[in-house]
């Protein structure tokens, strides 16, 4: 018998075992699983694309852990709705005994006084709180939430799961309209939703809705996009091209090609991108991939960051163009970035090597009585404002981790080194 209730919202998992694709969440072994079993549940933040399943893990939390379950949007919210909702749960635990879970959808639109205004409530442990973020929360949650919070990551379904996902759509639609329709195609389907669950079970009961009164009972690609009237987005920032359109511009940049670089960003800002997501990308490539090669491209990127987030759309494709382009014309060095990452392996091969005396702070006499600081020179009290002193602990004394380029600046860099330092670099 037909319903009038959604194709999505009837197909909703009301159990782990019933969601797909985030396995290392909900599965055997699943960190969700195990906290829901072992009755440890702390405040969350689900980060992932949309259509991963973020409030229905809330919504089947909240079931599972026998709380109360409260929802506020981010995007319709203020701190007078959260205040109240609070209120609310506080009630709720005197009842219940169990703190009553908090869901907040988009938590990243929430400003700072707003996410504040629910730091004392999770302290006290008046709610439990789970956000739902498609945003680095790094960046967008206040770092005492964060803090206070587990975050979780979920995935966008793979392939294979949207296909299964399609065959239970269709499945699930005949049974609710008495129809019979087969599924020809699943590749329109799947390439529509951008790994977007939602998205694809909407679709499935749009285009079967349209010929839900026609004699066709197979259903191709060619229908899939006759009935959804577009050919397949150009750019969704939150499908798999998001990170292959984004992968090329980067590799544009990185190997010297302004054309390149301006067309991939042309792509993301006509698809919708995050204008800060791009300026950051650009902001980690200036240091990791040009460096001392060009010190100045880390301060073009870091003021075109700072530039959009005060312009925003649509003169920010301006400002974004100019600094990909300066990017991509600047000589690359990635010396710096190899020096640290070797650094940081040795560090873990080697632990915790202890400071050599002569480097060691001495605020007390007992310290100096130790010989801490002894033998340090002042470099400055020196010719050129350099001494020859070990800096590194005995154990790797003479090691080499940065490697200057070859590159104007790092060529001037690697001569003054040698001058200064004879055999050591």
């Amino acid at each position: 018998m037909s319903s009038n209730t959604p194709l999505a919202e009837i197909l909703r998992p009301k159990t782990l075992d019933e969601v797909l694709g985030q396995e290392h969440l909900t599965g055997k072994n699943g960190t969700i699983r195990k906290m829901l079993e072992n009755d440890t549940l702390n405040s969350l933040i689900f980060w992932g694309p949309p259509g991963t399943g973020k409030t229905t893990l809330a919504e089947i939390i909240s079931e599972k852990s026998g709380r109360k379950f409260f929802k506020l949007s981010a995007v319709s919210s203020g701190v007078k709705d959260v205040r109240e909702v609070i209120e609310d749960a506080k009630k709720q635990n005197l009842f219940s005994g169990k703190s009553p879970i908090l869901f907040i959808d988009e938590i990243h639109r929430f400003n700072k006084s707003q996410q504040d205004s629910l730091l004392h409530a999770v302290e006290k442990g008046w709610i439990v709180l789970i956000g739902a973020t498609t945003e680095n929360p790094s960046f967008e949650v206040v770092s005492a939430l964060l803090s206070r919070s587990q975050v979780y990551v979920l995935k966008s379904l793979s392939y294979e799961k949207l296909e299964e996902l399609a065959e239970i759509a269709f499945k699930k639609y005949n049974e609710k309209e008495d129809t019979d329709f087969k599924l020809k195609d699943k590749e329109a389907f799947i390439q529509y939703s951008g790994g977007d669950a939602r998205k694809l079970i909407n679709s499935v009961e749009n285009v079967l809705n349209n010929f839900k009164n026609s004699k066709k009972q197979e259903i191709s690609n060619e229908d899939v996009l006759e009935v959804l009237q577009e050919t397949m987005a150009l750019y969704d920032k939150n499908g798999e091209q998001h990170y292959d359109i984004i992968s090329a511009f980067i590799k544009s940049m990185r190997g010297s090609d302004p054309n390149g670089a301006v067309y991939w960003l042309a792509r993301m800002l006509v698809g919708g991108e995050d204008i800060k997501f791009i300026a950051r990308r650009m902001l980690i490539l200036a240091s990791e991939d040009i460096g001392l090669a060009n010190p100045n491209a880390l301060v073009i990127a870091n003021n075109c960051f700072q530039a959009v987030n005060v312009i925003g759309n649509p003169e920010a494709r301006i400002i974004l163009s100019e600094t990909a382009v300066y990017l991509a014309v600047s000589p690359k060095s990635n010396s710096t970035y190899l020096a640290i990452n070797e650094a940081m392996a040795l560090v873990k091969k080697t632990g915790n090597l202890p400071v050599p005396l002569h480097l060691r702070n001495a605020p007390t006499k007992l310290m100096k009585d130790l010989n801490y600081g002894k033998d340090y020179q002042y470099a400055h009290s020196h010719e050129g404002n350099f001494v020859d002193l070990e800096f590194l602990p005995e154990e790797i004394s003479g090691t080499q981790f940065y490697e200057p380029g070859n590159n104007s600046t790092e060529n001037k860099i690697a001569e003054q080194l040698r001058k200064k330092w004879k055999g050591k670099y």
